[in-house]
């Protein structure tokens, strides 16, 4: 772990802009962060996929709000060797093996003993060299899974409390040898002294998996906070379809950044309808323990009154 002082982060992927579902996130790591004393910290997380530009418009989108952070900011693909050098840590270990398995072969395997459906089934964790050979030979990369020796694992959550979930023989390096999600994510709150991850709730069963990785490599896990999503008024994830859902989208319509807060604030019970407000203010009002547990449903009518 690094010996820097603890901090809380937001790591978003620069796929596109932000909406108003991962800048109300931003909004709460940021709160988490500096009310318990912890630095704040942006990583980009642009190992899959990254739109020229998307980058610096999220900072700015997130600058706009009053959100503020330590420089600089960590790009995961510039740490790439890194990761290597950690999965080589592992398979040197013993803690890896190679699975050449498509996604539709796992979920058509039968499900392992008390496994439930979509964990891994252990296919190819005892293969013979010459079945990977073999394998190999006919032109089938391999992914890197994780050599899991539990099924489950325990993670403490600020908002969820004690949560137990599964943990399989994850990847840590996809067959085209892009370090997985579950592994850099672990590597990198680790390295930057990141003790309390803040982000979607969607995200709160794969917890259990980084958090024991994180033991693997002798680390300690952080403490969550799984925090509630904003959907449409159908319970699904905000998208483009949704209309103004996005900063210059709703700037466009005469929805300022300092109006949108406003409605981020009042829809965590820490603003009143139109009330205008700044970080510091959120931060005085801020009491993680009566946060609200269930989604926002954002309709298409929240800012008609404001433009």
């Amino acid at each position: 772990m690094s010996t820097q002082h603890a901090a809380g982060r937001y790591a978003p992927s620069p796929s596109g802009d932000l909406h108003v579902g991962n800048l109300r996130t931003a909004m709460l790591a940021w709160l988490f962060a500096h009310t318990t004393g912890r630095r704040f910290l942006i990583r980009m997380e642009d190992l899959d996929r990254a739109v020229a530009g998307a980058d610096a418009r999220q900072l700015a989108d997130l600058a706009s709000l009053g959100i503020d952070w330590e420089i600089p900011v960590v790009y995961q693909t510039a740490r790439r060797d890194i990761y290597r050098d950690i999965i080589a840590r592992l398979r040197d270990a013993g803690r890896t093996f190679e699975c050449f398995c498509t996604r539709r072969e796992i979920l058509e395997a039968p499900s392992a003993p008390h496994a439930p459906h979509g964990a891994y089934p252990g296919t190819c964790r005892h293969l013979t060299d010459a079945e990977r050979a073999e394998k190999i030979a006919a032109g089938r990369p391999p992914a890197i899974r994780i050599l899991a020796d539990t099924t489950e694992f325990t993670v403490t959550d600020l908002l969820h409390g004690t949560f137990t979930g599964m943990v399989d023989d994850f990847v840590i390096q996809r067959n085209d040898g892009t370090p997985a999600y579950n592994l850099a994510v672990v590597v990198d709150d680790a390295a930057q002294g990141v003790d309390q991850v803040v982000r979607g709730d969607d995200l709160l069963s794969s917890a259990p998996r980084q958090a024991y990785l994180a033991t693997l490599l002798g680390e300690t896990p952080p403490t969550y906070a799984h925090v509630p999503m904003v959907l449409n008024p159908a319970g699904v994830r905000l998208s483009k379809r949704d209309g103004a859902v996005t900063l210059t989208d709703l700037a466009a319509a005469g929805v300022s950044a300092a109006t949108v807060l406003s409605h981020l604030a009042q829809s965590l019970g820490l603003a009143g309808r139109g009330e205008a407000v700044d970080l510091p203010t959120l931060a005085a009002r801020f009491v993680p323990e009566a946060l609200p547990r269930e989604p926002w449903l954002l309709g298409p009518t929240e800012w008609a009154s404001t433009a």
